[in-house]
């Protein structure tokens, strides 16, 4: 008797997942995961063959062929919601499951198959949740690599090298792994130097003051800092991360160096916290880049701590100190079991590094201890800036009211507020100090500009008076202020806008002008440069061009860079003032909006060696395409 129901007909399509969905072998048999089964489907026969056995959805499918004769043997492996992966065996027309491997509550993201060196024996890699990837070697057992510590949810993809020497891996926050089979024990996979860089919208970057290494911050909650790598007895140099100082629980928005090795950063949060590098970053720095010790340690090495730790459910980096080190559990032991075990409290481990560090090592053991936050704004942290003397530091948070719009003044020395300067009516969008640290200028989203002149410093410190400022009469911008720098010689300071207009304001000389004057000499000096887009970033290069001219590096929304020449002929603003020498090209700009332009204190270039050359100025750019650039400039060819 005939069955009462049959199924005649399956529509289906691979299921929506990474890429690692389909797989489609070189003798032409398409490979992919559907409901709970993995198709294989030939395009030329228009045929298919479901392969039955998991129980839960199919998303991730890899096959090879065993043999030169692909209709003889193909292997296929496949992973599913149900916390399995199947390892198919197809031999003609006959294909069986000849391996189930058990991943618990896990959820593998991503399988790639190949094989050993020099034979023909499978092996099979599995990215996890558990952020590892499972290497399963026939016959051999399985062999492990992965991350440990930090904020991480496991990789995405994974994929062999053509020989199968070494394995890539695409993390879930962006980063790239790669390990390298060792030649001498097969079973050991070591890291390998891989790019890196910010996975969301880098909002700030800046040079430290000797112009050794940049720091950015990001919208991807971590702090980064890049330095050049010297290998020796190679002339090339190549900028690598060689340290994560932060890794935070709110977007960071904005930075500012305190001296070489201090540094001052802001989040979606009402804080703004320090941090100091520890001894163990200061000696890796120093084989990284080749600088000696004795240039960059300006305290006795033994008073820093080793690194930094957050405990669990925390947000503040712990200093750790040489008697404060965790003994590391054996390797061979199975630790799986429990979930105190599962979770584990990450623990710094000091590691002597020659080479940039990989992934795991920058999540767990660079971290720079903090040393102290600042409490006094009553929203999110938007900008923050620190005088040259390093003695000062200003902060602005986001507001609407004139009351939280207030720039705080902070002392260095004793981490406490020192004055309020109330003026604008919304949020503060930069705040800079003039190089000779007599003004501070902030610019704000109510278009406006306020000037403030330091005065004789009271018993706990400097006071600031607003000497200039613009208001609805005087304002030249029609939309926000998004930016502003200062020239070297503290005369003039540049302000940039949504309105595509960039304007350089001046004279504050202080032997010109006199207390009382500021509101009627400070004014437009140029005219105004229409940039031909929102202007989200501006910066004035510290060095000079041969003939005397200020350097302008010009950021706009479209993720443009222009840079500018400009000199004052004359008591009038004159358009031939302002020369344009250089558009940079869209292959080498960003792709969304520039969020901030930082030049290098110094004439050279990092870790060329070239500072007594003054050919060559560096430019560090960052943009919300989650990019950190930086750009050798020829001042001579300007």
């Amino acid at each position: 008797m005939a069955a009462p129901v049959s199924l005649c007909h399956i529509a289906c399509c691979a299921n929506r997942a990474g890429g690692g969905a389909v797989a489609w072998g070189r003798g032409g048999l398409l490979a992919f995961g559907s409901c709970h089964d993995v198709i294989l489907y030939d395009p030329a026969l228009v045929k298919s063959i479901p392969l039955q056995g998991h129980t839960e959805a199919v998303f991730v499918v890899d096959a090879v062929y065993q043999s030169e004769e692909p209709d003889l043997s193909l292997l296929i492996a496949s992973a599913a919601s149900d916390s399995t992966v199947r390892i198919w065996s197809r031999h003609g027309s006959e294909a069986k499951c000849i391996e189930i491997l058990q991943f618990g509550n896990g959820f593998v993201m991503d399988v790639c198959l190949s094989f050993l060196p020099g034979s023909d024996v499978p092996i099979l890699a599995c990215g996890g949740d558990d952020c590892k990837i499972s290497l399963f070697i026939q016959q051999n057992g399985q062999v492990r690599v992965g991350e440990v510590g930090g904020n991480t949810l496991g990789f995405f993809d994974c994929q062999f090298s053509p020989d199968g020497l070494m394995i890539i891996a695409h993390a879930f926050h962006g980063a790239l792994h790669l390990w390298k089979q060792a030649t001498v024990n097969k079973k050991e996979w070591t890291p390998e130097v891989v790019i890196s860089g910010h996975f969301n919208s880098v909002e700030d970057v800046q040079w430290d003051p000797e112009g050794e290494f940049i720091i950015s911050v990001g919208s991807d909650q971590t702090t980064r800092l890049f330095a050049p790598w010297k290998r020796k007895e190679e002339t090339e140099v190549t900028w690598h991360e060689i340290a994560r100082p932060q890794v935070h629980g709110y977007d960071l928005r904005c930075l500012a160096m305190i001296g070489r090795f201090e540094f001052v950063s802001g989040a979606d949060e009402k804080v703004l916290r320090v941090f100091r590098a520890p001894k163990i970053f200061i000696e890796n720095f120093s084989n990284i880049t080749g600088i000696p010790m004795e240039k960059l340690c300006s305290q006795q090495s033994s008073d820093l701590p080793e690194g930094a730790t957050v405990p669990a459910l925390g947000l503040s980096n712990k200093a750790v100190f040489e008697g404060d080190m965790a003994v590391q559990p054996d390797e061979d032991e199975e630790s799986f079991n429990t979930i105190s075990n599962q979770y584990p409290e990450i623990y710094f481990q000091p590691l002597i590094l020659t080479e940039p560090p990989p992934e795991d090592h920058l999540l767990q053991n660079t971290l720079w201890p903090e040393i102290q936050k600042l409490y006094g704004h009553g929203y999110e942290i938007f900008c923050v800036a620190c005088n040259n003397s390093n003695t000062l530091i200003a902060s602005a948070c986001k507001a609407s009211k004139k009351e939280h719009a207030a720039i705080i003044l902070w002392g260095t020395t004793s981490w406490k507020k020192l004055q309020s300067l109330s003026f604008h009516n919304l949020t503060v969008t930069q705040l800079a100090f003039s190089p000779d640290d007599s003004f501070l200028l902030a610019v704000s989203r109510d278009r406006n500009w306020s000037l403030w002149r330091k005065q004789d410093s009271s018993e706990s410190g400097p006071v600031f008076t607003c000497c200039a400022y613009t208001d609805k009469n005087t304002a030249v911008h029609s939309r926000i202020i998004w930016s502003c720098d200062w020239t070297p010689d503290s005369k003039y300071f540049i302000t940039g806008s949504r309105d595509k207009k960039v304007i350089i304001w001046g004279q504050c000389d202080l032997s010109v002008i006199t207390e009382g004057n500021e509101l009627d000499s400070i004014k437009p000096c140029s005219t105004v440069l229409d940039a031909g887009d929102s202007v989200t970033a501006v910066g004035i290069s510290r060095v000079l061009t041969p003939d005397g001219r200020y350097i302008v590096a010009v950021g706009l929304e479209n993720g443009k860079i222009i840079l500018h020449t400009w000199k004052q002929s004359g008591k009038e603003p004159a358009l031939a003032d302002w020369t344009t020498s250089v558009k940079i090209d869209n292959s080498q700009s960003h792709a969304l909006a520039v969020k901030r332009l930082c030049w290098r204190h110094h004439a050279g270039r990092a870790g060329h060696n070239d500072e007594n050359s003054s050919k060559w100025l560096q430019l560090a750019s960052c943009g919300a395409d989650h990019c950190v650039k930086i750009f050798n400039v020829n001042r001579f060819a300007l």
